[in-house]
């Protein structure tokens, strides 16, 4: 345990880890004010909030611009450890390539062809979406490839694949059957199956953070909505779904609040405020 007395303060988390889309933010891309305060007075009770989330630094510091966010942020899955008051990337881990090229060839081996988009490493790195795939996220911005080798031209944080016909979790269960000893396998949301360096998840990354911040895993209580989320949930001292997260989320969720519309983060920190 942290060591920490429980009377010194009000609110029992000196760290509040919060996934972004599908819990911080609404379907339209804002925070509600509701959830802005409830987030303020945890910080004023002396806890820290840390932003965890799969996209990778491009496009989440736009986002943390906008909401005046200075602290650091976890973004790529994991992979990077961002500073947003200075706009620095602290830390970065890129995907092995060649380990990469072997785990999709073995799972379209199994699967089939599968529609591919990848992420570049870097504060500015682009995102590529290759022919066939399904963009989610129709507000950012993408570079399109029609030659694969364009793919591995540089450092990657991370790949997205999409099925024709498989189901998210079919292909993410599939991929992680075939290809789970040379990369990590995760689904992040509709559309999002991502191939990670092999043992990184947001865990690892919310770990790094926190170690810079002096704060520990029981310390510390994460919000979220995929299974992306997990590792997290496993990490720290309580983890809290949102309504529709996710089912395999909810399995293993210590507790279970209003959707990401209903200010369900708002309302577990209220509660603990007292």
């Amino acid at each position: 345990m942290s060591g920490r007395d429980p009377a010194e303060s009000p609110f029992p988390y000196r760290l509040v880890a919060t996934d972004l889309d599908g819990t911080l933010l609404r379907s339209d891309g804002t925070v509600s004010s509701r959830t802005r305060d409830a987030l303020a007075a945890a910080c004023a009770a002396g806890a820290a909030h840390i932003v965890v989330t799969g996209r990778a630094v491009p496009w989440t510091r736009h986002i943390l611009d906008d909401l005046g966010y200075e602290g650091l942020a976890v973004c790529g899955q994991g992979g990077q450890v961002y500073h947003a008051g200075e706009h620095r990337l602290l830390t970065s881990v890129t995907l092995d390539r060649q380990l990469a090229g072997l785990a999709l060839a073995k799972i379209e081996a199994e699967v089939g062809p599968v529609f591919l988009a990848a992420s570049r490493d870097g504060l500015d790195g682009e995102v590529l979406i290759g022919p066939g795939y399904r963009t989610v996220e129709g507000s950012l911005s993408y570079t399109p490839f029609t030659d694969v080798a364009d793919v591995w031209s540089a450092p990657l944080n991370k790949l997205y694949i999409q099925h024709a016909r498989l189901s998210d979790d079919e292909l993410a269960e599939a991929a992680t059957a075939v290809a789970g000893g040379l990369v990590g396998v995760t689904m992040a949301g509709p559309d999002i199956v991502e191939l990670l360096p092999l043992g990184l998840t947001k865990a690892t990354g919310l770990s790094l953070a926190a170690r810079r911040l002096g704060l520990t895993a029981a310390d510390t209580i994460a919000f979220g909505d995929m299974p992306n989320d997990i590792p997290m949930f496993g990490w720290a001292a309580h983890g809290v779904a949102m309504a529709d997260a996710h089912p395999d989320l909810k399995a293993v969720a210590d507790e279970i609040t209003a959707s990401n519309e209903a200010d369900g983060i708002a309302v577990v920190l209220e509660r603990l405020l007292g």
